[in-house]
């Protein structure tokens, strides 16, 4: 039987990343980059589309796992009839891309087997596997060469390589496999005791900057190592997710590659990690954010690669049947070439907290601004694809129109004292004011009382709930409110927010998907505008009790088969997690000093 999403542990080093399964094999790994083709694919295949497996061969009584403290090293610990041990998972961090499972004996005696499968270029590719040593493995295919190190020997045995042992209380079996180049020579191996404490350091030191956020503070932290463990290091971008393809409906086709950094996810990114004071992180952020947008403000993109690449072209892989059968297998996004005009806004959000949460001005930030403001002043009445992407030809989405105000409103308020800036600011400020006119009449429903996704639809959209939470209208707006009861009569399903109906919108693809949760975050935040404390503390507690058994959230969830779906694990669902958990906590912090004070 296959696993499902939350069976999933994630292992990452800054420059990519693994899902180890329950059962001890890690079904997924790119390397040498987040981006780069799979040489473990079973998550979207079978094993022999590659994996790497390391559990007992004996029936297993019972197993747990857990990430050691404040770090991304998984332990999973299995109990036999005839002993108990444990197995440690990492990736050390470093400029070396390695992946570390080490063996302990515990109690009793345990067996073992290693079930080693290697398939280059998304599983299709089989290389060419060969001893160095006895203890050493050259895999080898094309540009790619993977090196396993063992302490117990391996053999081959149809295109795999297996080993088996047995370990008693405080005995080890070490296992690292390497990637390089082919055509160099084989680099000389790591240092797996000084890698693995070294790795442990690292991670605890990161974690332990995130200062107390009351009760939320262990899912806040483990979140941040989340989207720290999905940030590509040598430039700072983040992926969306690590994974291609896990579909937003199983059996579907709405299954898409987000491995790749979008714009929109810069506005709650900064605002957490500068919340939670994590500065130099939130710089290497808007480093990337200005490197990658710099140029002619038409050429800008929605998403772009980890190093602000903008060639994504986006094809199937129609050798890999898919998660539970999902098709077709995406690599590349097309959405990338889409206009969605909410990017602009999220940008000057994103610069505008930035500088707010203490950020010193960037020189390039504001050459930018003056060339994109006056292209978005001459394009923000077309239509687009919107903030969902969709595929079905573009619309006036209110949300768009909402995002270009937000771009002329926080510009205008960023405006400088020089008599130049001043009259800029103010123009950006008439922008701001027509646009937010035109979406007050058209952006309504036919009667007028509520605010629907699209001029002249009748569908509601749970970004409309951006309306309060940017600060387009206050919370308590009776046009908000309205739209608000709206959107909790049709979008909720069991409690979460479908982020449209699929069902009813004409997106371009086949009807039905998951509950999308960084919307019921969103619904949760304007519970916190709106001081319905107790409806945002309790929607948290759902949302937060969805994560799985290590902490992590998917894309989406289905409240009927109770199962996470789409790409895993979802930055933006982490993002929501974290500022929630903010907005909750600094809610509640007035009560508490006037309780301390009485």
């Amino acid at each position: 039987m296959p696993a499902h999403i939350e069976d999933y542990a994630l292992i990452g080093n800054c420059r990519s990343a693994a899902l180890v399964n329950r059962d001890g094999a890690i079904d997924w790994l790119c390397l040498p980059r987040f981006d780069a083709p799979a040489v473990f694919a079973a998550l979207l295949g079978n094993e022999e589309n590659g994996r790497w497996r390391i559990a007992p061969s004996d029936p297993v009584e019972h197993s747990t796992r857990r990430y050691l403290d404040d770090t991304l090293v998984l332990e999973t610990t299995w109990t036999t009839a005839s002993g108990r041990a444990r197995v440690l998972d990492c990736m050390p961090l470093g400029e070396h891309n390695a992946v570390l499972r080490i063996v302990e004996g515990l109690a009793g005696e345990t067996a073992f087997e290693m079930d080693l499968v290697l398939r280059f270029d998304y599983g299709r590719s089989v290389p060419w596997v060969e001893k160095l040593e006895p203890l050493t493995l050259s895999a080898v295919a094309g540009p790619d060469r993977l090196i396993l190190r063992s302490s117990t020997e391996t053999h081959g045995r149809d295109h795999h390589s297996v080993a088996r042992f047995r370990l008693r209380a405080g005995e080890r079996q070490v296992f690292s496999l390497c990637h390089q180049a082919s055509h160099l020579p084989v680099q000389p191996g790591c240092d797996v005791d000084h890698d693995l404490q070294q790795t442990i350091d690292q991670w605890q030191a990161f974690a332990a900057r995130c200062p107390e956020v009351g009760p939320y503070t262990g899912l806040v932290r483990r979140s941040l190592l989340t989207l720290k463990a999905m940030t590509y290091a040598p430039t700072g971008g983040m992926v969306a997710a690590v994974t291609t393809s896990l579909p937003e409906r199983v059996g579907g086709e709405r299954n898409w590659d987000y491995r790749y950094c979008w714009l929109r996810d810069a506005t709650m990114t900064l605002l957490a990690l500068m919340n939670l004071g994590y500065f130099d992180e939130a710089q290497a952020w808007r480093e990337w954010l200005l490197r990658s947008v710099a140029g002619n403000p038409e050429q800008m993109q929605i998403m772009y690669g980890l190093a602000g690449e903008r060639d994504l072209p986006e094809f199937t892989l129609p050798w890999l049947p898919g998660y539970e059968r999902s098709q077709p297998v995406r690599v590349g996004n097309a959405a990338s070439e889409q206009r969605q005009l909410d990017i602009y806004g999220e940008l000057a959000d994103a610069m505008t907290q930035a500088i707010k949460g203490g950020l010193p001005r960037h020189p390039r930030g504001s050459a930018i601004a003056r060339s994109i403001l006056p292209y978005l002043e001459s394009i923000w009445r077309e239509p687009d694809e919107g903030i969902w992407e969709v595929r079905g030809g573009r619309q006036h989405f209110v949300h768009s129109k909402v995002m270009a105000w937000v771009a002329f409103d926080r510009a205008a308020s960023l405006a400088e004292t020089t008599e130049e800036d001043r009259e800029r600011g103010q123009h950006y400020r008439q922008v701001a004011d027509e646009i937010h006119r035109e979406v007050c009449v058209r952006g309504l429903d036919a009667e007028g009382q509520y605010f629907v996704q699209a001029y002249g639809s009748a569908e509601l959209d749970a970004s409309l709930l951006q309306l309060a939470l940017t600060g387009f209208l206050p919370p308590q707006d009776p046009r908000f409110l309205r739209t608000l009861e709206q959107i909790e009569r049709r979008l909720l399903r069991n409690g979460l927010l479908l982020r449209y109906d699929s069902d009813s919108c004409s997106d371009g693809l086949t009807p039905g998907e998951g509950t999308f949760l960084v919307c019921s975050f969103w619904l949760a935040d304007v519970y916190v505008l709106l001081g319905r404390q107790q409806q945002a503390q309790a929607l948290y507690e759902r949302l937060s009790g969805l994560c799985n058994d290590v902490g992590l959230l998917a894309e989406q969830y289905d409240p009927v088969g109770q199962r996470m779906l789409g790409n895993f694990p979802q930055a933006f669902s982490h993002i929501g997690i974290i500022n929630t958990a903010l907005n909750l906590y600094r809610a509640q912090c007035p009560a508490r000093d006037r309780a301390r004070s009485g």
